[in-house]
């Protein structure tokens, strides 16, 4: 089974968070959930992101990314992330040659241009996502390509941001059971 850090959104490491981690604990996976807030979680997106800023940004936010992966690096994991996080993960993941897989879930990040890697990546997003409009997305999806990530795309039309917090407005029940059923095949593939 698939050793797996999972980040946070700019809410911080809220339930929805633990909740996912033990869906993919039931599954068999080792799940880690580091804390790049320092405890705080918020209820509205604009404070989170505040907070981002004020402890340094998404800078700060990478170095305590990598910190709290490095005494793991060694296993060969698989990163994933929720929005803010997806980015973190995704920076790490294309960092990592050890990397098994890369799992996305409402957020991506710019990619380097000489980035290269065929990691095995699956994308879950809402649609239509104020943070990931569709421009941007065909152009991570051809850049992600382009570096040799082997890509899936699944779109949730009508689904807010945040689609899998059940705590947040943004909540879809559907799009959140479809998402955990499809990434927990997508998991189980990289064991195969």
């Amino acid at each position: 089974m698939a050793q797996i850090v999972l980040f946070h959104s700019a809410y911080g490491l809220r339930p929805a968070v633990h909740a996912a981690a033990d869906r993919l604990r039931a599954a068999g996976h080792t799940v880690h959930t580091p804390d790049l807030f320092d405890g705080r979680t918020f209820d509205d997106i604009e404070e989170g992101l505040a907070y981002q800023e004020e402890v340094g940004g998404n800078d700060e936010l990478l170095r305590r990314a990598v910190g709290a992966v490095a005494p793991l690096s060694d296993r060969g994991l698989v990163y994933a992330g929720l929005s803010l996080g997806g980015s973190l993960a995704q920076n790490l993941a294309l960092a990592d040659e050890k990397a098994r897989g890369l799992l996305l879930l409402h957020g991506t990040s710019d990619l380097r241009e000489d980035a290269a890697s065929e990691i095995p990546v699956q994308l879950h997003v809402a649609e239509p996502d104020p943070f990931e409009t569709e421009d941007w997305l065909n152009a991570w999806y051809l850049r992600m390509r382009k570096a040799g990530a082997d890509v899936e795309v699944h779109r949730y039309h009508g689904a807010g941001h945040l689609f899998t917090d059940p705590d947040l407005a943004d909540y879809d029940a559907e799009a959140a059971e479809r998402t955990c059923a499809v990434a927990l095949d997508f998991l189980a593939e990289l064991d195969a």
